[in-house]
């Protein structure tokens, strides 16, 4: 009888295992999905998606001394 009683302990110790596990993964898509680019008289622009928070950020990189990045424009998708 506790052979038997400890089998099943150990079973739902390792279903309740297996469900802990599963529900505790690991999210390895990109944070960021580049979604075009385009350029003009030395300004460039690139658009990203954020698929988390349902977000597109637009990025400016403009020509000079230094070339500088600039990602504070963004917009939320319902």
């Amino acid at each position: 009888m506790i052979k038997v009683a400890a089998f099943v302990f150990v079973s739902v110790l390792t279903g309740y295992g297996f469900h802990a596990l599963a529900q505790s993964r690991i999210d390895v898509r990109p944070a960021l999905t580049p979604m075009g680019s385009s350029s003009s008289n030395g300004v460039s622009f690139a658009w990203f998606y954020d698929a988390t928070l349902h977000t597109v950020y637009v990025c400016r990189a403009g020509q000079g001394v230094v070339d500088t990045l600039e990602c504070k424009a963004k917009t939320s998708l319902p």
